[in-house]
């Protein structure tokens, strides 16, 4: 690991789970973090730890954030901007499941929304920001699940209008949709000025669909399997490692299991899909 003293990285959903011990990690390295979270009193209390537990080597703040809606997402982008000149590093970590569909204030399904298009908005709206940090880093959390997204994406129900909702198949297509963007964003990045990975941070036992979210997979396959899933703090280790390792500088548009890159599934690779999704992300978000 570098030592990352006087490096900025913004973490979204930096409050919980991996998001929350990555960035503790991060901060025990020198690093002043900006914790990206929807609820300011859960935001605070985690600031709290990640300060004590980070052992005071580095700072830590938070910056209010809704990736549910657009409006939100400029916000911060317009707090962080007015506070800091750069951005070493942005790991785009929240994310959820819903069990129902449900829609933004913005008109889209939430999990397109949350997962893919409010982090594509981010990104976009801090490249200034990151380019001031070159070389920065984007860092993007997606999922094995990715691999169940067999037939691609349907690029004329991207908010899954038309069809049943199934909630794993939309989150399995937002988890492609993050590799995709990934992808697209390296193609069209100089590696001198920004690199752009992404990755699959393991079965991690966190509250990921614990609260009923993921309708009967979530009530009775979860608790089964939640045994056997790996702890937060180890499934926060490959994006630490892409956060701050010097062995992946210059490296980008790769997709990283356990520390190492590896070949996602074929869909992933699709360089028409990541480019019509950014383009249709674009329209999407007006950026």
């Amino acid at each position: 690991m570098s030592d990352l003293a006087g490096k900025v990285v913004v973490i979204t959903g930096g409050n919980s789970g991996i998001g929350k011990e990555a960035a503790v990690e991060i901060a025990r390295q020198g690093a002043h973090v900006v914790i990206a979270a929807r609820n300011p009193t859960k935001a605070a209390a985690a600031l709290t730890e990640i300060e004590t537990r980070a052992d005071a080597r580095g700072r830590v703040e938070t910056i209010p954030i809704d990736l549910a809606s657009f409006a939100s997402v400029r916000e911060f982008a317009g707090a962080f901007t007015a506070k800091h000149e750069r951005l070493d590093v942005l790991l785009n970590n929240a994310g959820l499941v819903l069990r129902k569909r449900d829609v933004t204030v913005d008109g889209h399904e939430t999990q397109f929304q949350v997962n893919h298009l409010s982090h594509f908005l981010l990104t976009n709206l801090l490249h200034d920001a990151l380019a001031n940090g070159a070389p920065a880093r984007v860092i993007n959390v997606s999922s094995f699940a990715h691999q169940t997204a067999r037939k691609g994406l349907d690029f004329d129900d991207l908010d899954w209008e038309r069809r049943r909702y199934a909630s794993f198949g939309v989150y399995s297509a937002t988890k492609l949709m993050n590799i995709l963007f990934t992808r697209e964003l390296a193609r069209r990045s100089d590696p001198d000025v920004l690199t752009a990975n992404v990755l699959h941070p393991g079965f991690v036992g966190s509250n990921f669909a614990r609260e009923g979210d993921f309708g009967l997979l979530g009530t009775v396959v979860m608790p089964i399997i939640r045994p056997f899933a790996i702890s937060s703090e180890k499934g926060a280790l490959t994006s630490i490692y892409l956060a701050s390792s010097p062995d992946v500088e210059g490296i980008t548009g790769q997709y990283f299991v356990k520390g190492k890159a590896v070949k996602p599934a074929a869909q992933a690779l699709d360089d028409e899909a990541a480019a019509r999704l950014w383009e249709i992300s674009e329209k999407l978000t007006v950026v």
